[in-house]
């Protein structure tokens, strides 16, 4: 048996939520391993939608343990929003089911201000973020003055940790001309909602430990996407987390060994949510059919995404950065219409063809994509569960794409339903 990690290969967005939870049918405990309620998952089951924010996907299964690891960080009150909408469609959310890390941080009513006077202050510059809290919170953390779930188990501690994150933030605050944060009322607004969030609480190393003793299998869900990794991403318009495959270790507190198969979520074609380069972009009728049919809006923000050709450069570059075993292809009946359909094979920077991204984001801007072109198949494919009935030029274009991205296809989604997805390999056992 393997376990498996699930990352987006592009900007997010890619349909990791679905793929995750189909999945999760095979795997036993679903991890989420960093970002924070800025990551939307939308899910269709039985003509239900239900749209996950801070929940692992695997919560709306029966039977299988959902996991907040250390790597996350955590708005209380909206995880318990989250939890209250989930319990109104019927899903149970409880001890049995929900574990979140005693080390994940917290995300605190300073750091939504923080990250809306900053968006507000940049201007033409600004990154795009949803202004959730995401950067200032795990910027607490890397200063080490960060509130963690396991620091409201002790009213005394919470004081002293409040107190020092309190000095940094109000005096920030004040030379911005801001209301400064009283610690008494946000020490008490925590102190009401810790019992809540402390129910859920344990040390997820020692249980991650425990499931693998017991051969289960365990399902590692990433946030957002590749090209938005403060390391490797286009920055600085990325997130504020490592969203790479190696940080499955890191953010729940597990060995690299427990890393069996890495499964890229890979969009048919290409989008991004907010600001920064995008190569491949169209910003025509082709562009707006591609939102159109494909629903192109944010689940957590409802921005518009934009929308371009497939970029077999850019996913080619994740592929290695991430170490992607096998990639699931999502929303190949958003091309349908089409009567021709490109693929970026290449791009031209300062007269010269380079085969990557570069890193400096003004080459980003300046690259001009090369194409490649295929034929549409102009009929649909919402809905099929084979790979061989799909259209002849359906089958040459994921062909095509597989060859030039060097990464087998392990499975094709035709709808946003649970079981419209063809099966080619199967990430926990591979079928050859």
């Amino acid at each position: 048996m393997k376990n498996v990690v699930v990352v987006g290969s592009q900007w997010g967005d890619e349909g990791k939520g679905k793929i995750v939870d189909w999945l999760s049918n095979k795997a036993d405990v679903v991890i989420r391993f960093q970002g924070g309620h800025n990551a939307g998952h939308t899910l269709v089951i039985n003509g239900i939608i239900y749209k996950l924010r801070l929940l692992p996907s695997g919560i709306v299964r029966k039977g299988k343990i959902s996991i907040i690891g250390n790597g996350v960080v955590v708005d209380p009150w909206a995880l318990i929003e989250e939890i209250k909408e989930l319990r109104s469609k019927g899903i149970k959310v409880n001890e049995k089911n929900l574990i979140i890390s005693e080390s994940a941080n917290l995300i605190l009513p300073f750091h939504k201000e923080m990250d809306e006077i900053r968006e507000d202050a940049a201007g033409k510059a600004k990154i795009g973020t949803t202004r959730r809290g995401i950067g200032p919170a795990y910027e607490d953390k890397i200063g080490r003055r960060s509130i963690r779930v396991m620091d409201l188990v002790s009213e005394k501690n919470l004081d002293k940790r409040l107190e020092t994150v309190l000095i940094h933030h109000n005096a920030i605050r004040k030379g911005l001309g801001k209301k400064t944060f009283k610690k008494e009322k946000l020490k008490k607004d925590l102190l009401k909602i810790a019992p809540q969030i402390l129910k859920f609480s344990k040390p997820i190393w020692k249980k991650i430990n425990e499931f693998k003793l017991k051969k289960k299998k365990i399902l590692f869900e990433g946030a957002q996407g590749i090209l938005l990794d403060v390391d490797h991403g286009t920055y600085p318009f990325v997130t504020s987390s490592n969203t790479v495959a190696s940080s499955a270790a890191t953010g729940s507190g597990c060995g690299v060994n427990t890393i069996n198969y890495v499964l890229g979520i890979t969009k048919a074609y290409t989008t991004r949510v907010g600001e920064g380069p995008f190569p491949t972009e169209l910003k025509n009728d082709i562009g707006e059919l591609l939102g159109t049919r494909g629903k192109e809006f944010g689940t957590v923000t409802s921005r518009k995404r934009r929308c371009g050709w497939f970029d077999g450069v850019l996913v080619r570059q994740t592929i290695k950065i991430s170490g992607i075993d096998g990639i699931a292809l999502t929303k190949l009946d958003v091309l349908d219409e089409l009567d021709e359909i490109k693929m970026c094979i290449a791009y031209i920077l300062n007269g010269k063809k380079i085969d990557y991204l570069p890193a400096a984001v003004d080459d980003q801007i300046k690259v001009k994509p090369i194409y490649k072109s295929f034929k549409g198949w102009k009929s649909s494919t919402r809905g099929i569960r084979k790979f061989n009935e799909l259209p002849k030029n359906a089958k040459l274009y994921i062909k095509a794409l597989e060859k030039f991205i060097e990464t087998k296809v392990s499975s094709i989604s035709t709808s946003p339903e649970r079981e419209d997805t063809i099966l080619i390999e199967n990430p926990f056992k591979k079928i050859i």
